[in-house]
């Protein structure tokens, strides 16, 4: 017999692919877009009805009436999975795979972050953000890393849709140096509804980028409220002072989020953020006077929106606009320097560099289904333009006729990716499996762009610029030393930096999951992807989960992976000052592609490829306690690096150094991630406990420096700064309590230690009494492990207005202190648990 009906949520919305199935024979059916269903069933057969995130309901149907199904919400329910899986029936704690769900509404009331980056640092151990200093660009967007892989191992989404990355490529003393990351700060927080984070390799079902894992940020889908939130806040300037007597870093943020209904079931939802965060200054040296955090003005623009156009068939379309302005000081030029002209700057100077960043995207799609397959097409355009501007400058060569601030130019990634997706959930009287296929096309497109001549150019003494073939007499000088070019602080680039180049790429998907029972699922993925610049490859991946019991779940996986090299570190060059201790050079970034790096014996770039191996179980032991526990091994082989700098004097370049991208090391990175939550309702409160906490561990198992000086190619310094983006530990335990309208939240991060190597291990060996092992001693910087306090209020005065106070790092605690030879300039490098000191701060929330 045939019944017909409608199922509802308690909201009295219609529930799109609902689940229902027939007890008796298991055979099964899902609702449609509009909620309603007609099924097939036998005589007197009781109906499961179910949907995630609600109570399920076993009904028993007659024909020839039209049956209204109302599910309600649940009350402690899993959440509803998005991330690595595309069986829509999947859900967080039945995956093979580790899955952290952060809902940022929730999580806001604890936080005093405004920014995606430090917002994660503290939420999740495994992720590390780490605020910049004295790194050119990287002071302007901050790398991250999970399980302290490179910035660009880790893959981005919005929406389920790749986000594009950054420009920039980190270089000098960074975390994730010599990677481009994604700028996660673009996004503004108030746009998201939550953050999903899948902790283990994935290129086998997202392709290029995922071998640490994938972070999808899924934005803001309300269609009837107006949010309006504001957060002012400082830092305590004094270091290790817990009253302090001046402050700094004020920061200012202002937000509004309202979502309107568009037709039957359509909404869009718009997001605008405006954020200024003044500098921080923090002790330096003589050779960086201004060491600090960079001024951030930040202002965005998202929306988010879908819109049904038949019964089966919706549209949408998410985006958004950054644009940036920030501010960092580099390294101070001395009066009395051939980098100074006194008659500008006779106390010396330090050189500010500033930018502009404009960040774009558009996604636009329909989702349809056709024969109880889900079709997906979208196509999501991204850019990021990158443009320096040097101030409180001056080009040398031109002495007293020179400029104080010059146009240095800059760098643009545009990503275009086209995709159609096809999935569909078998269900049999036995077991049910998934099957889901796909197609995705992408064009990049890398461009760097000159600055004005004088921000780049080198003058002789007649005026003209400096070629190779002008003679050394010409050159100018002060006190017998000749004069540098360009811009100080940043040099621009030049005509003969400029880069135009893209790539496209192709890939084809196809992944399975399929429930053999209730307890015992196994899923697989295969993906081909064909590159335009390097060739093909071939990646796989492997997952199961048991349930050993209703409550416990064991689960592991294996998978390949990889990363193609990205356009910038094959591309990117640039003439530049760099310091070497504390002495100035002029150094040339050879571009992958040039000869120079052939007769280094540098090879052409080819992908980085990895190998995933994860084992962990979830347990729910009560309903008050719940925990997961992941292990897991990461190989990576022939990871893109920079180099150190080779001599060069004798190339004719006008340069001390040559350095070089390259296949340099492999590395292996093991670890385990521990998550504990308990939890206790009380009548008009609660009390939570929450303790979470990674450990990991990073050898670098080969450097491939061939016939180069090792020392020189990936040397010690350069070795220690790669395992220290991967940090030992980190846990963070926090106790929050509600009574009534009052919220409170304690916790403490415990950052382990860190170990770098400063520059004294270039020093003369004369300094040391000639021991090698008295210079590496010397030039250790520990940096002992630490902890921090947060702690938080929140105060509901009615449904509308929510008042919150807190202080982050409330005991001002600080870095381990070093000498003058880190290489941020300060008296600190930077770190996991930065630099800045006590944030104190008020929030105020308004809901309409």
């Amino acid at each position: 017999m045939t019944v017909k009906g409608i199922v509802l949520s308690s909201e009295n919305i219609p529930l799109s692919n609902a689940t229902l199935q027939d007890t008796k024979s298991l055979l099964g059916t899902t609702t449609n877009s509009d909620g309603t269903f007609n099924f097939e069933i036998g005589s007197d057969n009781n109906i499961t009805f179910s949907f995630i995130g609600h109570n399920s309901k076993i009904l028993q149907l007659s024909p020839n009436t039209f049956h209204t199904i109302t599910l309600t919400s649940g009350q402690e329910l899993e959440e509803v999975l998005v991330l690595g899986s595309r069986n829509k029936n999947r859900v967080a704690n039945d995956t093979p795979v580790a899955i952290d769900f952060i809902d940022i509404e929730k999580t806001a009331s604890k936080s005093s972050q405004v920014e995606i980056n430090q917002f994660l640092q503290y939420v999740i151990p495994s992720f590390n953000a780490t605020k910049q200093s004295g790194a050119d660009g990287a002071d302007h967007i901050d790398p991250a890393t999970i399980r302290g892989l490179g910035p660009d191992q880790t893959l981005v989404l919005i929406n389920g849709k790749r986000r594009h990355q950054a420009s920039l490529i980190n270089l000098y003393g960074t975390r994730g140096r010599g990677n481009s990351g994604t700028d996660l700060n673009a996004i503004p927080i108030s746009a998201i509804k939550r953050i999903e984070l899948l902790r283990d390799g994935a290129s086998a079902q997202y392709g290029s980028d995922a071998i640490a894992g994938v972070i999808n940020i899924v934005l803001k889908d309300a269609d009837d409220e107006l949010n309006v939130n504001s957060t002012i806040g400082f830092n305590n300037a004094s270091p290790n002072r817990f009253l302090p007597n001046k402050i700094d870093g004020f920061t200012y943020k202002l937000a509004l989020n309202y979502g309107a209904k568009i037709a039957k079931n359509g909404f869009i939802n718009f997001t605008t953020e405006a954020m200024s965060s003044n500098n921080t200054t923090r002790p330096g040296t003589v050779h960086r006077e201004k060491f600090g955090q960079a001024a951030i003005k930040n202002v965005s623009f998202f929306f988010n929106s879908e819109i049904p156009i038949h019964d089966n068939t919706k549209i949408y379309a998410n985006g958004g606009f950054n644009y940036k302005n920030t501010e960092a000081y580099a390294f101070t030029r001395d009066p009395f320097s051939e980098r100074n002209v006194l008659e500008i700057y006779a106390n010396g100077f330090n050189p500010l560099i500033t930018s502009n960043i404009l960040d774009n995207s558009l996604s636009i799609g329909m989702i349809a289904e056709f024969k109880e397959w889900n079709i997906d097409i979208n196509n999501t355009l991204g850019r990021n333009n990158f443009h320096y501007f040097i101030k409180n400058t001056l080009n040398a060569t031109l002495e007293e006729k020179s400029p104080t601030d010059f146009d240095a130019g800059g760098h643009q990634l545009i990503q275009n990716t086209t995709s159609i997706d096809f999935s569909k959930y078998f269900k049999t009287k036995s077991y049910g499996f998934n099957i889901a296929l796909g197609l995705e096309y992408r064009l990049d497109k890398y461009k760097i762009f000159a600055g004005e001549e004088a921000s780049y150019a080198a003058y002789d003494i007649n005026g003209n610029i400096i070629t190779s073939q002008t003679p050394i007499s010409d050159y100018k000088t002060y006190n017998g030393q000749i004069r540098p070019g360009g811009s100080q602080g940043f040099p621009g680039y030049s005509k003969e930096n400029e880069v135009n180049r893209n790539r496209s790429n192709l890939g084809i998907y196809a992944d399975t999951e399929i429930d053999f029972t209730k307890k015992f699922m196994i899923g697989a993925a295969l993906r081909y992807e064909y590159y335009s610049d390097f060739g093909s490859t071939l990646n796989y991946k492997l997952a199961s989960r048991y349930k050993i019991s209703p409550k416990f779940n064991l689960r592991s996986s294996f998978s390949t992976g990889f990363r193609a090299p990205s356009l910038a570190q094959i591309y990117y060059n640039l003439t530049f000052t760099n310091f070497i201790g504390n002495t100035p050079t002029e150094s040339l970034l050879i571009a992958n592609n040039n000869p120079i790096a052939r007769s280094f014996d540098i090879d052409q770039l080819k992908e980085e490829k990895a190998r995933n191996f994860s084992l962990g179980f979830t347990a729910k032991l009560s309903s008050n306690f719940n925990a997961t526990i992941d292990t897991y091994f990461v190989s990576v082989i022939d990871r893109i690096i920079l180099s150190g700098n080779f001599d060069a004097s004798s190339l004719g370049f006008g340069v001390d150094n040559v350095q070089f991208f390259a296949n340099g090391v492999d590395t292996k990175t093991t670890g385990i991630d521990v998550v504990l939550n308990w939890k206790k309702e009380f009548e008009n409160s609660y009390l939570s406990f929450d303790l979470s906490g990674n450990i990991n561990h990073m050898k670098i198992t080969e450097i491939k420096n061939k016939m180069l000086d090792k020392e020189t190619f990936f040397g010690t310094r350069d070795q220690q700064f790669l395992l220290a983006s991967a940090p030992n530990s980190k846990f963070n335990f926090s106790i929050n309590h509600k009574i009534n309208k009052l919220k409170s939240s304690l916790s403490f991060t415990h950052f382990s230690k860190i170990k770098l190597i400063d520059w004294q291990i270039h020093k003369d060996l004369n300094n040391f009494n000639n021991s090698e092992s008295e210079r590496l001693e010397a030039s250790i910087d520990n940096y002992k492990p630490k902890i921090t306090t947060d702690l938080h209020f929140s105060y509901q005065f009615n449904k509308s207005l929510n008042f919150q106070i807190g202080a982050n790092n409330l005991f001002n605690i600080y870095p381990t202190k070093q000498n003058s030879f880190t290489d941020s300039g300060g008296l600190w490098d930077a770190t996991q648990m930065g630099t800045n000191g006590s944030f104190y701060y008020t929030k105020l929330n308004l809901s309409l």
